[in-house]
């Protein structure tokens, strides 16, 4: 008769864990249909390519790097995070593509302000040996408070530049002068520090503008 009892409970025992099993399954199931993440939800990103515009589906790691900024303080990833920037790389020295994309992205800024996050611009030097912190500093004052640059170990910005999917090289023409050629693309990256979308010239404010809200609002970053 104990026998019978011990065996009667060991059954008990064991249907009792089996429901308790189906129960917690049951409610991790719910749970990850009811309570999925928004991000998830978001669907598709934007088709932006009418406006030179590509999007991400999964945003892209941005390199490892420890360089000096325009105020000659080393900085590293931690200064992409916690708001939008649109990375380019250029150099102080450049004639004419690089003053003219950060005056573009001076209007747009203009345009964008007061009304959601406005995105702060990265300068990432293509010409270290000339682009000093203070001559970044001097530079990029004519642009705004928003703009800021980094420069340094030129191996450390070419690793950058590339996980960017941009590129620089710097050559000597025939009358001895250093002519450096780069990437004329904007990267944007997200406030978690990741690249989400690529720009490609020719660029308008309007549309950058445009390209930029829309990236945002599909995003749900918010006022990030």
């Amino acid at each position: 008769m104990a026998q019978r009892k011990n065996t009667f409970g060991i059954r008990l025992t064991v249907a009792v864990l089996i429901v308790v099993v189906v129960a917690i399954l049951g409610m991790v199931i719910i749970r990850q249909a009811v309570f999925v993440p928004q991000a998830a939800q978001a669907g598709p990103p934007p088709d932006l390519s009418a406006m030179h515009t590509f999007v991400y589906d999964e945003a892209r790691p941005v390199a490892d790097f420890q360089l000096v900024n325009e105020q000659g303080d080393t900085v590293t990833n931690a200064v992409l995070k916690g708001h939008w920037t649109f990375a380019y790389v250029g150099y102080t020295s450049c004639p004419d593509v690089c003053p003219t994309t950060l005056a573009m992205l001076r209007q747009a800024n203009q345009e964008l302000a007061g009304n959601g996050p406005t995105p702060q611009t990265l300068l990432i030097s293509a010409d270290p040996e000339r682009d000093t912190p203070s001559r970044l500093d001097t530079y990029l004052k004519a642009f705004g408070d928003d703009f800021h640059g980094v420069t340094g170990d030129i191996d450390t910005l070419r690793a950058l530049a590339r996980s960017l999917n941009a590129d620089f090289s710097r050559r000597t023409d025939d009358n001895g002068q250093t002519v450096v050629d780069h990437s004329a693309h904007l990267a944007l990256i997200n406030p978690q520090g990741e690249m989400t979308a690529v720009l490609q010239p020719p660029f308008k404010p309007e549309q950058v503008v445009s390209a930029f809200r829309q990236i945002v609002q599909w995003y749900g970053a918010g006022d990030a």
